[in-house]
């Protein structure tokens, strides 16, 4: 099922866990610029002293929305491909499983709040409800910001 919202296309997919290392953070909306970097550094330099556990994996931010007064808990992550032991701040998070809806911002980082609000006005035009969680897949990063490609999907209910 595919719907225009936009300029974006929301689709429904059938979505499986992603294994991430991650470190997690409590965010107040709007305040992901200044967490992202401190948290993905600390992932990073752990990988980095464990080869192997990383092939091709990209940036996920999992978001779970619990508290609409509060702030997020978010899990600053890089997709990885089994199961390890944590190590400091850097664990083991995992997206969801499930039924999602799912669209992908194509340019500058600054324009991803579109494909967000995509999905909500999808939501809203299909009765759909969102079940708590969200999350970001950050595409392999290129210079020309034209070209930069997130994936933005929210659990169904």
């Amino acid at each position: 099922m595919l719907a225009r919202m936009g300029n974006l296309v929301v689709s429904l997919q059938a979505v499986q866990p992603r294994k991430l290392a991650a470190v997690r953070r409590q965010v107040w909306v709007g305040g992901v610029g200044a967490a992202w970097k401190p948290a993905l550094d600390l992932v990073w330099d752990f990988l980095r002293k464990n080869p192997g556990l990383r092939t091709d994996g990209h940036n996920v931010f999992l978001y779970q929305h619990t508290d609409p007064d509060g702030p997020m808990t978010v899990d600053f992550g890089v997709e990885v491909t089994r199961p390890f032991e944590r190590e400091g701040e850097v664990g083991m998070a995992q997206t969801p499983a499930g039924e999602a809806a799912v669209a992908v911002h194509v340019g500058p980082y600054g324009g991803i709040g579109d494909a967000h609000q995509a999905i909500h006005r999808w939501c809203a035009s299909t009765g759909r409800a969102l079940a708590g969680w969200s999350w970001e897949i950050y595409g392999d990063w290129t210079s020309d910001e034209s070209k930069l490609e997130t994936t933005v999907a929210y659990l169904l209910k």
